[in-house]
């Protein structure tokens, strides 16, 4: 039997609360919580309950933490201005890193992340749960599969009534610059790479915040991009949404292809679209989980990243969502900002090479 691979967890409450109550249990076979850190002394005495774990093991600082336990990989579950900090950490003590989304809070702490473990060599997968639901692997895979011909285009829309100040969940949300682009549309963006099978060549659009809204950031986004594959994407999203709702896990998607189309909405079944030969339109439920389509294992969401992580680390192949893949996905989410910024067409894969340049070959002196 493998070893248990020792975690240092950096967050207790909020999404960290899931991951204590849901997305890590399944998995106590293959890995022991050693440590926990919040700021919050509820958060924290609630999660260390929970794990039961010692005075020792829960600390109120992640220097202290990294200073006092011997960890393999750590987990980052905190909001996105603490993420860099606690990447160095892991880092500078050789643990392995499976982090929420995005990387960082900025284009520029991301990058310091991304140099700081290329440098170390550490293993970092970012979590993107979203591309792991049953719904969402099986209009992949039809899209993969090829019965509808070629890709045209992808539309994605995110919706949700977030008006009232502290309605999406913590109120750091409301408070943070381009709020929804950071928290939210980052998953959206990754999903519109996984439906199309390519990275973004060039976005152009705007991120704003109607008068109405009470955050402070931006809660209001809409992009087109061209994909490297030559096939298209359009983006929807809204945190101030008054009309018909596209919550979590209930995001519309729609796919354009050459024999017909895709489409999964607010029901969370797969639709897919053709005309007979007669111009009739025939729409079919395709069945979810298990999908005639991909193989899939019995974990989705948060704990398919949970397995596919350990796996990883215990000598398996790499998880799809690994650092240098998820770069691409952060940024299409500062190229984004900056297209709204500039007004423009922003260049993502050159916005993405001119960060990288910055970044020396792992081993190499920074």
């Amino acid at each position: 039997m493998t070893e248990r691979k020792r975690c240092l967890m950096i967050g207790a409450g909020g999404m960290a609360g899931n991951w204590i109550r849901h997305f890590l249990p399944p998995f106590f076979d293959r890995l022991e919580i050693v440590g926990l850190v919040d700021v919050s002394e509820t958060a924290l005495e609630e999660g260390a309950s929970l794990l039961r774990l010692p005075e020792s093991r829960r600390f109120k600082s992640m220097a202290a933490a990294f200073e006092t336990v011997d960890a393999d990989f750590c987990t980052i579950v905190v909001p996105p201005a603490f993420h860099r900090e606690a990447v160095l950490g892991a880092v500078n003590h050789g643990m392995a890193i499976l982090s929420e989304k995005p990387i960082a809070d900025t284009w520029d702490a991301s990058l310091d992340v991304c140099r700081a473990v290329t440098k170390s060599g550490v293993k970092m997968a970012v979590t993107q749960n979203y591309r792991y639901t049953p719904p969402m692997l099986t209009m992949r895979a039809l899209l993969r599969a090829g019965d509808l011909g070629r890709l045209n285009y992808v539309v994605g829309r995110f919706a949700a009534d977030y008006r009232k100040h502290g309605s999406w969940g913590k109120v750091f949300r409301h408070e943070i610059p381009h709020g929804l682009l950071v928290e939210g549309s980052v998953h959206h963006f990754d999903m519109l790479r996984s439906l199309t099978g390519a990275d973004c060549a060039s976005l152009a659009g705007w991120e704003w915040n109607p008068p109405w809204s009470s955050s402070k950031g931006d809660f209001n986004a809409y992009y087109v991009m061209e994909m490297t594959s030559g096939s298209r994407a359009a983006y929807e999203g809204s945190g101030t949404a008054a009309g018909e709702q596209n919550l979590w896990h209930q995001e519309a998607y729609r796919a354009e292809c050459e024999a017909g189309a895709v489409t999964v909405g607010r029901d969370r079944i797969v639709r897919t679209h053709r005309f007979t030969r007669g111009k009739r339109l025939v729409t079919e439920e395709i069945p979810t989980l298990p999908t005639p389509f991909d193989t899939l294992t019995r974990y989705t969401g948060h704990a398919w990243m949970v397995d596919a992580f350990l796996t990883w680390l215990e000598g398996g192949e790499a998880p799809e969502t690994t650092l240098e893949d998820n770069l691409q996905t952060t940024a299409m989410l500062f190229g984004a900002i900056e297209a709204s910024r500039t007004n423009q067409v922003v260049d993502v894969q050159a916005f993405l090479r001119d960060g990288l340049s910055r970044i020396p070959p792992a081993g190499e002196a920074s």
